[in-house]
């Protein structure tokens, strides 16, 4: 059994603060097998950190979070980036066409671009997976609800942090039933609903922290577009 963290974000996400490094060294500290940095529509710092991964005693797992037309999109095991703005099956069928599997965050947060709101019951349970635990949560009801679609389709789970910095890495952690340390393990044990998840909140404070250095960060790449 493998412990992962499949969703997590560098300083090359608009909203990330911290290099790969210090995600792989949290990841380490806190005794994970693997880690996905899954930046917004970026993957040279995924793919920056695959590579380096081993140096950390981990598995590297490249990936990107696609902005697709519906919302949010986790490209899993991706090695090229997938493109933005398409419509919601055309993004499942490009991360799958590049080897990936698509797992959709926090489907049912409106406010944190969940696709749930903008396609059909039936679309959403087409992709390889749900994240039914995000530590992001507020009152936790978008979790129980991603829980229960998950649930009632058959669809395999996943949890992730969300982390937009390093200390969060871990929070939540997808529990993969293999003994094989490497990408295609993994990717074979979600795709065959061999996981299970574990997780605690982001605690408040850092939530908000790392909410408001996303904005900062925002409007600092913002004024660089012009001038």
């Amino acid at each position: 059994m493998l412990s992962v963290e499949l969703h997590s974000h560098s300083a090359r996400s608009y909203d990330g603060r911290d290099p790969v490094e210090m995600l792989l060294e949290q990841a380490r500290a806190v005794g994970l097998d693997a880690l996905a940095v899954t930046d917004h529509d970026e993957i040279d710092a995924s793919l920056d950190a695959a590579e380096k991964a081993g140096e950390y005693g981990l598995v590297g797992i490249p990936g990107m979070e696609v902005t697709s037309a519906a919302g949010h999109v986790l490209a899993i095991g991706v090695r090229e980036a997938v493109p933005t703005g398409l419509p919601f099956d055309e993004t499942l069928s490009e991360i799958r066409a590049r080897g990936g599997i698509a797992v959709v965050p926090h489907p049912f947060q409106e406010s944190r671009s969940g696709v749930a709101a903008n396609v059909s019951r039936r679309d959403l349970a087409s992709a390889d997976a749900i994240e039914i635990y995000n530590s992001r949560l507020l009152t936790g009801r978008a979790n129980r609800q991603a829980e229960r679609f998950a649930d009632e389709h058959g669809l395999p789970t996943t949890a992730g942090s969300d982390a937009h910095i390093a200390e969060m890495v871990g929070q939540a952690v997808t529990r993969v039933d293999t003994d094989e340390r490497s990408l295609d393990a993994i990717l074979d044990a979600i795709r065959d609903g061999r996981t299970s998840v574990e997780g605690t909140r982001t605690p408040w404070r850092v939530s908000f922290r790392q909410a408001a250095g996303g904005a900062k960060r925002r409007v600092k790449n913002r004024l660089r577009e012009f001038f």
